[in-house]
């Protein structure tokens, strides 16, 4: 395998980009936007064959050894092990459909199996097979239902570059055991994901979150229990991150519970595949939806939410919500659902609950349409917890730069998601400045490194008194605590700029008076010169008869 390198989508691969730059070849005159679609479900169907196969083979070996010992007991008791054979191999039966979904494993019939798709690859109706195979897929799996691509037979799909596309995602693990072939397909689709991204730009983008803004908001509020919540999911990087955050710090998949809202149709489907690739039983609802108008999870109360919301959506239809119940704070202007979204997360936070999400820059001073009263309102129920300013070029959709919102419903002593014992923050707000922060990792894309993350999320905690997580200290052109109190006095403005101040200089080690000296035998040379400069320009005046 190659060796592992940074990418534009900031996962860490190893051969996922040759594997894209051999699979886009095969895409001929298709758009990225319907190439995404045959790819990803490629991908996906590998992965549920994988983990059928798996746990197939397991089934047949654990049968076959409890067979053998089967048969040693009968012989000891003088009985005939071949006469027990036929009722034995009924009662282990490795095509058994209720071991699988026991194992929370995807029933895959034999039609659908990889083995039987990749030996038919080379066939002109392998288009038509695939198509049968996502039917019987979701026929045999109600969870899948509606979610699966069916279009592989159509005419436009060049069937040679299909099948060859077939063979490349066969060879996905790369010589690996199965068990690993899984995790290497849930890293591809993640990896293609951000590539369709990148291809398809600012009129496709919207379903993918830049991965490093994703691990960012996960690392700030670490939902290690409890209710996960995301209204507008897109493909699902939020629960994917935090899932990977669960584990990483020792817990297990089923310590969060995942709740999650899509109103795009395709996406909410490149969602669904994304959580059934990574084992993750998530509620995205029965179907698409528009979160304002058709909140599929009215009551829940999530201890934790993330989200990217559209910004700056002017038809989002806000005239028909004018007495909302969730506009507590203020109805939000029908030309702009920003603080719609914000007041959309507060009304679905639980008591101790705690929020992170993305927005554009100007909800934290626009006083349009009564978008800053709504702030003031929010500012004085005191939950602004943190708010950080980010560098621009970080998303595909955009490249304006967009600030991070952190909302608190209880900032006293371990309050507000906490994951230890924590400062009382009452009537306080951490303001970070991380616009200087991040690398070029193309010539449109900037990338914040696993270093900057760390940085911000460990001032975010040391600010909050959290165990383990240090002192903390304001740090100029960086962060600093804030009252509530003065950000009044800055008219409610939740720019980060206007309260961290400038960096310090730093010293160039040169002692004072000496820097003073030499600084003033410069001016004095200056000065100097100044002076013969302007006899000079005299001169070439009064030769042209013009006296100064």
């Amino acid at each position: 395998m190659a060796a592992k390198q940074r990418t534009n989508n900031g996962a860490n691969v190893g051969f996922e980009e040759k594997l894209w730059a051999a699979a886009d070849k095969m895409r001929g005159h298709l758009d990225p936007a319907e190439y995404k679609h045959v790819a990803l479900g490629l991908i996906f169907l590998k992965y549920i064959s994988d983990s059928f196969e798996e746990l197939h083979k397991r089934l047949i070996a654990q049968a076959q050894s409890e067979w053998e010992q089967a048969a040693q007991e009968a012989a000891a008791h003088g009985q005939d092990p071949d006469k027990l054979r036929e009722s034995w191999s009924a009662a282990t039966d490795p095509e058994d459909r209720d071991e699988y979904t026991a194992e929370n494993v995807f029933w895959v019939p034999q039609p659908a199996r990889w083995s039987y798709l990749q030996d038919n690859a080379k066939q002109p109706t392998v288009g038509k097979l695939i198509d049968d195979a996502m039917d019987a897929i979701e026929h045999e799996n109600p969870g899948l239902r509606g979610v699966l691509p069916k279009r592989y037979a159509r005419e436009d799909l060049d069937k040679r570059r299909l099948g060859e596309l077939i063979d490349l995602i066969g060879n996905i693990s790369m010589g690996d055991t199965e068990s690993k072939s899984k995790d290497v397909l849930g890293r591809v689709y993640e990896y293609f994901l951000g590539r369709f991204a990148s291809a398809e730009g600012k009129g496709g983008g919207e379903f993918y979150t830049a991965r490093c803004v994703v691990k960012l908001l996960v690392e700030m509020i670490e939902p290690l229990h409890g209710r996960v919540y995301d209204p507008c999911c897109g493909s699902g990087g939020m629960f994917v991150q935090s899932e990977r955050f669960v584990e990483a710090h020792g817990g297990h998949k089923g310590d969060i519970s995942l709740y999650g809202q899509e109103s795009n149709p395709t996406t909410w489907r490149l969602a669904k595949m994304n959580l059934a690739i990574r084992g993750l039983d998530g509620d995205l609802g029965p179907q698409p939806a528009d979160t304002f108008h058709n909140d599929v999870h009215n009551d829940l109360k999530a201890d934790f939410i993330l989200a990217n919301p559209p910004f700056n959506v002017s038809d989002w239809g806000g005239g028909a919500l004018r007495d909302n119940v969730r506009w507590k704070f203020g109805a939000p202007p029908v030309g702009n659902a920003n603080f719609a979204w914000v007041q959309h997360f507060v009304h679905h936070l639980a008591p101790q609950g705690v929020t992170g999400f993305v927005l554009a820059n100007g909800s934290m001073s626009s006083q349009q349409s009564g978008e800053g009263e709504i702030r003031k309102q929010i500012v004085e129920a005191d939950l602004v917890d943190c708010m950080i300013a980010l560098p621009g070029q970080l998303f595909y959709t955009t490249q304006i730069p967009v600030c991070l919102w952190f909302l608190a419903r209880d900032k006293s002593d371990g309050g507000g998601g906490s994951g230890g014992r924590g400062s009382d923050r009452r009537s306080q707000t951490l303001f970070i400045d991380a616009r200087q922060m991040g690398a070029m990792v193309d010539r449109t894309h900037r990338e914040l490194t696993d270093d900057d993350i760390a940085r911000i999320a460990r001032a975010y905690h040391a600010w909050r008194g959290e165990d383990g997580a240090g002192d903390y200290e304001d740090i100029p052109g960086f962060c600093k605590s804030t009252t509530t109190e003065q950000i009044t006095e800055h008219g409610y403005v939740l720019t980060p700029g206007r309260y961290v101040g400038a960096a310090d200089a730093e010293g160039d080690g040169e002692p004072f008076d000496e820097k003073m000296k030499r600084l003033t035998a410069e001016l004095r040379e200056q000065f100097a010169e100044s002076a013969r400069l302007e006899e000079e320009i005299r001169a070439n005046l009064g030769r042209l008869g013009y006296e100064l």
